[in-house]
């Protein structure tokens, strides 16, 4: 690596750096906010529209759905024709779909409108975290990654506060419920309108000149082309993601991020019926540990943060997998009756949910090249979502064909192969430049 090369991936995290990270990650905010606001407007949506089963189902996953279809078409999109252009439509069809809650007069537009907001979610993902990937220096590309993917914990619990809170404005409460994430929508988009489009991505597209005018801008005077590595224009291609130097990656990706995803969502799904199946039936028990799995999936992400610079990423990912398998076991084997016990497993669960969690922010991005981030982080975004609403979908059946402790099993099991997974293949990124993670010329060991 060239001594002119390390100076943006050497430099200091300014205030224009850490105002584009904050208001990247309000999409996976807002990602976490209708997610589990969802749940809580069904309460009052179903009765108000007539929704049968059926439709009930379709209603929780359709955001999902739209996440599939965002994450693919974004994440190329925002590699072909730009970062900031992206940046900002996306986050317009958020708003347009959330307003469109109140003329909403059936189920099936009620799932039309989650959809929507679901595809421009999807498509967030990939365009956000390319922007703070290609923004950050090496030695915090970690921590503000991972910090930007923690944000949905916290749109998750303001969700369930509010959500809780306009129970009580009466059987329209849930048009409320779903607008609100409105306001949002609009503070994001003030925040992100002088948003600089990536100079990486300029340089990836020969765009010299202004790549550099905006690189200056944000770190100095002293900038070169050689700073952002990318000297030659590479055309965005989503059939290079498939070619043998990038598959194995992508697998790799796509493998850890869906194990760590499945049990998650199915949590926060389901905790509930999972709390009072374990033993928690009686009044309003299950609501405490439902409160405390919902606590402790933040918390957990703090630690993680500084450990994924400091211990690694790879630790984190061996480590955090191979742990996340202990409280789930527990669970698989508990007797009925021992309420508090699965409570204290699920906040353990939690808690070492945070490293798994954040590497799903790191290792997409720092593993593929400027020209095709933002289609791996959308394809891996796409396909990880679609296994989430599967095993979202699985997981009531499981409960009702073969019990509570079975389905926990079976999710530790995933969990241990995740465990396998990183043991075998997680490279070790930490403190290396775009550069060097993104190498085609490297298996992911010798990364």
């Amino acid at each position: 690596m060239s001594i002119a090369a390390s100076l943006i991936e050497d430099s200091k995290t300014s205030s224009k750096i850490r105002k584009i990270v904050g208001f990247a990650s309000g999409g996976i905010f807002i990602d976490g906010y209708i997610l589990i606001m969802i749940g809580i407007a069904l309460v009052t949506a179903a009765p108000a529209l007539s929704m049968n089963e059926t439709w009930i189902g379709l209603e929780a996953i359709a955001s999902l759905v739209g996440m599939f279809f965002g994450g693919l078409i974004g994440g190329y999109l925002s590699d072909f024709v730009g970062r900031k252009k992206m940046y900002i439509i996306d986050l317009l069809i958020m708003l347009v779909s959330s307003l469109a809650i109140f003329i909403v007069q059936s189920p099936f537009e009620f799932f039309i409108t989650r959809l929507i907001m679901g595809v421009a979610i999807g498509a967030d993902y990939p365009i956000s975290m390319a922007l703070v990937t290609e923004f950050t220096p090496k030695k915090h590309r970690g921590v503000l990654n991972g910090a930007v993917i923690t944000i949905w914990n916290v749109g998750a619990i303001v969700a369930s506060a509010i959500g809780f809170y306009m129970l009580s404005w009466g059987p329209d409460s849930w048009r409320w419920m779903l607008g609100s994430s409105a306001v949002f929508c609009i503070i994001l988009l003030i925040g992100r309108w002088d948003t600089p489009e990536s100079p990486r991505w300029l340089a990836s597209k020969g765009r010299v000149d202004e790549a550099l005018l905006i690189a200056k801008k944000i770190w100095g005077d002293n900038v070169t082309i050689e700073d952002l590595q990318e000297d030659q224009k590479n055309k965005a291609s989503f059939a290079k993601l498939f070619k043998k130097e990038y598959l194995g990656r992508l697998v790799f990706v796509i493998t850890l991020w869906s194990i760590i995803n499945i049990p998650q969502y199915a949590m926060y799904s389901f905790g509930p019926q999972i709390l009072q199946a374990l033993g928690l039936a009686e009044g309003n028990q299950w609501i405490w540990g439902y409160a405390a799995l919902t606590l402790f999936l933040l918390l957990g992400c703090f630690p993680a943060l500084r450990l994924v610079e400091t211990v690694g990423r790879r630790p984190l990912a061996v480590w955090g997998y191979l742990l996340l398998t202990i409280p789930l076991l527990v669970l698989g084997f508990l007797p009925e009756g021992t309420g508090m016990i699965a409570v204290i497993c699920f906040a353990v669960y939690a808690l070492f949910n945070g490293g798994p969690n954040i590497l799903t922010a790191v290792y997409p991005l720092e593993l593929f090249p400027t020209e095709i981030r933002g289609s791996a982080f959308g394809f891996a975004t796409a396909i990880t979502r679609l296994s989430s609403a599967v095993g979202t979908y699985l997981v009531p059946v499981a409960l009702l064909k073969i019990g509570v402790n079975q389905t926990m099993i079976w999710a530790a099991v995933l969990c241990f192969i995740g465990f396998l997974v990183a043991l075998v293949w997680a490279p070790e990124t930490k403190r290396k430049t775009l550069q060097e993670t993104s190498s085609p010329g490297k298996t992911l060991r010798s990364i």
